[in-house]
């Protein structure tokens, strides 16, 4: 009878696991990251379209901005790029891009194609700036206050939705 005794405590664990997968309002598409409410990580790269200029977020002290993590070779960037350009021209906030691991030839060519939402671009080729804001994988985009504090985070695309329920309250809360 004893030896039954491990396998049914590994089940009920097992159970209990799953149960809390399931509860109401969990979204298992939501990661928590460990940046909310800190401050973002500053860097300092090249632009995008003028490899002689240079970006930091300290230039946005004061404002509040979206800071959108994207490649020329992400699927899903794509589908986001139409969303982006519509908010883009609400002017409810300014949209600055992290090119991520990718080259400035096809990025450029890639905005050319599909539309440029930003007010200018950052250029992370090997990626050490994603490292540093906890990119998953592209797209991303960031919500950062006036005193540059992270205040949400979105994995994946963009969308209407996202827009309408959780970056328009939050936008003008933040710009109060």
């Amino acid at each position: 009878m004893r030896r039954f005794l491990i396998p049914l405590g590994l089940f009920v664990v097992l159970v209990g696991f799953l149960a809390w997968g399931l509860k109401p309002g969990y979204d298992p598409h939501e990661v928590p990251s460990p940046l909310i409410n800190k401050a973002a990580p500053n860097f300092d790269l090249t632009q995008l379209a003028d490899p002689q200029l240079k970006f930091s977020p300290r230039e946005m002290l004061g404002r509040v901005w979206l800071l959108n993590v994207w490649a020329s070779w992400c699927v899903s960037c794509r589908e986001e790029a139409p969303v982006l350009m519509r908010f883009a021209q609400t002017g409810v906030v300014p949209i600055y891009g992290l090119n991520y691991k990718d080259k400035r030839d096809d990025a450029q060519a890639w905005l050319a194609r599909f539309g440029n939402p930003y007010v200018l671009n950052a250029f992370d080729s090997d990626g050490s700036v994603g490292i540093n804001y906890g990119v998953y994988g592209v797209p991303e985009t960031y919500v950062i206050d006036k005193a540059g504090i992270i205040r949400y985070k979105q994995i994946g695309p963009v969308t209407d939705a996202v827009i309408k329920d959780k970056l328009l309250p939050l936008l003008k809360e933040l710009n109060r």
